[in-house]
């Protein structure tokens, strides 16, 4: 895993809501080194590294102590297109989520698109919908829920997301543990 030095001092420069400039000047260095820094343009000295960091509140052994922490905010970008699922979208929000204990997605369905039947299994189902009404099958059970409304349910039966509506469902789904 590649180490963005850049990108890591951008982030807690923002964090302790400094402009580039003001690092710079507490850093006795030029606001232009900052930016090309940030920008991965240049390379850094480790005592230049090292007076940028004392203004920033960090130490050395800090700042490059989590280098191999998980990642933790993912962008449009790093969403998964799950095709074959019976709605217009299916999207997996997190990449390898599905080796996660939960597993999130983001939902398109077209009026009369459903999602296949899923068997009774081990865990947990929770929806939110952000857009329009969806129905949920849980068993023999048909429950529906409008747009800024919640589902949750044990996955001890089968069940169905279905859009039984004449307009478009978002849904924020999340799974545990993943079932795909």
């Amino acid at each position: 895993m590649e180490l963005k030095i850049g990108q890591k001092i951008k982030d807690l420069r923002l964090a302790s809501d400094l402009t580039q400039e003001e690092l710079a000047n507490r850093a006795q260095i030029s606001k232009g080194f900052i930016s090309q820094l940030e920008n991965e343009q240049s390379s850094v000295q480790v005592d230049t590294l090292a007076d940028i960091l004392e203004v920033l509140g960090v130490t050395l052994t800090e700042f490059f102590e989590d280098a191999g922490d998980d990642r933790i905010v993912f962008g449009p970008d790093d969403r998964i297109q799950v095709d074959s699922t019976g709605a217009a979208s299916y999207q997996l929000l997190v990449p390898g989520s599905t080796n996660n204990m939960m597993d999130p997605a983001l939902i398109e369905l077209k009026p009369g698109e459903e999602l296949a039947v899923k068997d009774p299994h081990p865990g947990e189902q929770f929806g939110f919908v952000l857009q329009g009404t969806v129905s949920v099958r849980l068993g023999k059970k048909v429950h529906k829920a409008a747009s800024k409304h919640s589902i949750y349910f044990v996955s001890d039966r089968s069940h169905q997301i279905s859009n039984k509506s004449n307009s478009i469902v978002k849904l924020l789904w999340v799974t545990t543990p993943p079932q795909m």
